[in-house]
C-alpha cells in the first residue's frame, strides 16, 4: 500500500483526506476535511489548517506524498486557479506544503482517472445503449460544478488513457429562439460567453435572470445553491423553468463534445449532476444530447452514465498518482 495526500481543489471547496492506494492503483479514502477556498489566501494555508485538524484528530504527521487535482490547466510554472484568487507555483509547491513527491492534474482530469476504475455499480445507465466502454475508442467525461469540466478518457486496447482539456471554455452555441436572447443577455455582462457560463452552478441564476429580463417576469432574486434547492427540491416553477432550460444545454453541450471526442460513451460527473439524477431523465437532455442531424441516430445509440461517488474528485486526484 501506498499512503498520500489526495487533495481537490475547486473554485469554492478544498477538500484534502489521507489515501492508501493498493497494487492496482485503486484508492483507500480516509477522513474527508472540506474548506472553504475563500477563507484561505493560499493553498499553503489552507494544507496547514488540515494538517492542523489532522493533528488535533490524533492522526500523526501527514504522508510525505500529495496528489491534487486543481480546477483549472496543468502544465504552466504558475498555475491560476480560474474561480479564484489563488496562485501555484508548481515548482517550490513541495516545498511550500512539506512534502517529498507531488503530483498535479487538472480537476476533471482527476475525476476521469476516477471513472476509470469504479465498478459498474458506480456507473448506472442514464440513456443509450447498455453496452461497456469501448476498447479502441473515447469516452467524454463532464459535469457542471463552480464551472464546467470536461476530460477525455482514450481507450486503446482497453488501456485507458486519461486527458485533460477545458472544454467547458468553448463558445456557447444557442440552438433556439430563447437561447439566442439569452446568449444577447449575458453578451452584456461577458465580452465572450463560453459554455461553463450557461451550464455550472452559477449558470442556472445566469439562466434564471435572463429568463425573468427576457419575459420581463417579477421574481424572487436568491444565492446560488437557494436556487437550485428552489428548482430540485422546493417545486418554484420559474426556477424549475430554469432548471429545465439548463438540462437542454447540458444535452447540446455533452452531444457536442462527444461528436468532438467520437462518440462511443459520455460519463456525466460531479455533485450537481448527481442531485439532477432524477430530473434528467424526465427533462429535454437526451433530446437535445441526439439533436446532431444526419447524426441522430448514432448518438441515440451512445451509452450515457453517471459517475456516482461522494469524492470523485479526490478519489481521482489518487487514482492518478501513480500515472505518468
Amino acid at each position: 500500500m501506498t499512503d498520500i495526500i489526495a487533495a481537490d481543489i475547486g473554485g469554492t471547496n478544498a477538500r484534502f483526506a489521507r489515501a492508501s492506494l493498493d497494487a492496482k492503483g485503486v484508492p483507500t479514502l480516509g477522513t474527508v476535511r472540506k474548506y472553504k477556498v475563500a477563507d484561505y489566501p493560499s493553498l499553503q494555508s489552507c494544507w496547514a489548517a488540515f494538517a492542523e485538524d489532522e493533528q488535533k484528530a490524533g492522526d500523526g504527521d501527514l504522508p510525505r506524498a500529495a496528489s491534487i487535482a486543481f480546477a483549472t490547466a496543468i502544465g504552466r510554472d504558475v498555475i491560476k486557479l480560474t474561480n479564484s484568487n489563488w496562485v501555484i507555483r508548481a515548482d517550490t509547491l513541495a516545498d511550500d506544503i512539506g512534502v517529498d513527491t507531488v503530483r498535479l492534474v487538472n480537476d476533471f482530469e482527476a475525476v476521469a482517472h476516477a471513472v476509470s476504475r469504479l465498478p459498474a455499480e458506480n456507473l448506472p445507465l442514464l440513456f443509450g445503449e447498455d453496452r461497456p466502454f469501448p476498447t479502441d475508442g473515447g469516452v467524454t467525461i463532464l459535469g457542471p460544478g463552480t464551472g464546467l469540466g470536461v476530460a477525455l478518457i482514450a481507450y486503446d486496447q482497453g488501456h485507458p488513457h486519461v486527458i485533460a482539456t477545458e472544454g467547458g471554455h468553448l463558445d456557447f452555441a444557442p440552438l433556439d429562439p430563447i437561447e439566442e436572447k439569452i446568449l444577447s443577455y449575458l453578451r452584456d455582462k461577458f465580452l465572450r460567453v463560453s459554455t461553463e457560463r450557461i451550464v455550472s452552478g452559477p449558470g442556472l441564476n445566469y439562466i434564471y435572470k435572463a429568463l425573468a429580463t427576457i419575459g420581463h417576469d417579477r421574481v424572487v432574486l436568491m444565492e446560488d445553491p437557494e436556487l437550485w434547492q428552489a428548482a430540485l427540491e422546493d417545486g418554484d416553477p420559474f426556477a424549475r423553468a430554469a432548471l429545465e432550460r439548463f438540462c437542454l444545454c447540458y444535452g447540446s453541450i455533452a452531444g457536442d463534445l462527444a461528436l468532438a471526442h467520437g462518440p462511443h460513451g459520455v460519463v456525466l460527473a460531479g455533485g450537481l449532476t448527481q442531485r439532477m439524477r432524477d430530473f434528467l431523465p424526465y427533462s429535454g437532455f437526451h433530446t437535445r444530447f441526439k439533436a446532431k442531424g444526419r447524426f441522430e441516430s448514432l448518438m441515440a445509440t451512445v451509452p450515457i452514465r453517471m459517475a456516482i461517488h461522494d469524492e470523485i474528485g479526490l478519489f481521482g486526484a489518487a487514482a492518478a498518482f501513480r500515472e505518468k
